[in-house]
């Protein structure tokens, strides 16, 4: 549950993007939901108080995951969203599963089995069903590549976080992961400081939408997302990020009047069948 949770609220999360990242720059807005989410888990982190572990192997490994994933990943996420669309978004970043398979060999020793293949098989070809004809502007390739870097980085930062020792605290990789990010884009945001001062700050919609990328989309779904990874030690376990673009279409559809494509119940019954055979078989 905490995979599909974690998925479900990042499909919600590309609606946000794009629709508050005319407003502020992507690097800018991450910097902001990093900062956000870094006081959310320091707040939960404190609350459980949570035992602490320390040793360097393990904290490189987050401090890798943290560049390579909440860093990278997220400001090239938030860059292709920002050059596309909700839906193009949600779904090119489904390529983080495959991703996630090719990585888990290597690093995890783990070899995908049959079901593995068919299972991915499936969603994929769900997701395409859903949206994949619906592809369009002026920066389209741009918004592709960056979103197809977004899906390597963050499968591979993913994968980077099952080699963590269990020990360590799913709230303690998360915090510190996320204090990794907010390091590396603090300089950016600091040279460019002018563009905070353009932002409407007493807008609803900018609080609301910091907010709902801070609080809920970092701090929750990171956390269920670390945690989510380590309970289903699977190659197949990015599976369940396919739930993400059902949930963008959605939202797209209601909030943004991105059109919605007549194969949507045929392409969600795939990547249902895809989670049930990820299910039945491990």
């Amino acid at each position: 549950m905490e995979l599909v949770s974690a998925a479900a609220i990042w499909g919600g999360m590309f609606v946000v993007v794009k629709a508050i990242v005319t407003e502020i720059p992507p690097i800018q807005l991450v910097w902001l939901r990093y900062l956000v989410g870094a006081i959310v888990l320091l707040g939960m982190v404190l609350a459980r108080r949570i035992q602490w572990h320390w040793d360097w192997p393990n904290l490189m490994l987050i401090g890798l995951a943290g560049v390579v994933g909440d860093t990278l990943s997220i400001v090239a996420q938030e860059t292709g969203t920002w050059l596309s669309s909700a839906q193009l978004g949600s779904v090119v970043t489904t390529a983080t599963p495959a991703f996630m398979m090719l990585f888990s060999w290597p690093l995890l020793q783990q070899r995908p089995k049959w079901h593995h293949w068919v299972s991915l098989g499936l969603a994929s070809l769900g997701v395409w069903v859903i949206v994949g004809h619906q592809f369009s502007g002026r920066h389209f390739i741009l918004g592709v590549l960056c979103l197809l870097v977004a899906a390597l980085t963050w499968a591979l930062m993913s994968v980077l976080l099952q080699l963590i020792l269990p020990e360590y605290d799913g709230l303690q990789v998360t915090f510190l992961a996320t204090v990794v990010a907010l390091v590396c884009l603090t300089p950016v945001v600091g040279i460019q400081h002018r563009v905070l001062q353009t932002v409407a700050w007493g807008s609803p919609h900018v609080i609301l939408s910091i907010f709902y990328l801070g609080a809920v989309s970092t701090a929750l779904a990171f956390f269920l997302w670390n945690q989510g990874l380590r309970h289903f030690n699977s190659p197949a376990s990015g599976i369940f990020f396919l739930i993400q673009p059902v949930v963008g279409s959605l939202l797209g559809w209601w909030c943004l009047q991105e059109p919605l494509s007549g194969g949507f119940f045929v392409g969600l019954g795939l990547i249902l069948l895809s989670v049930l055979v990820t299910y039945r078989f491990g």
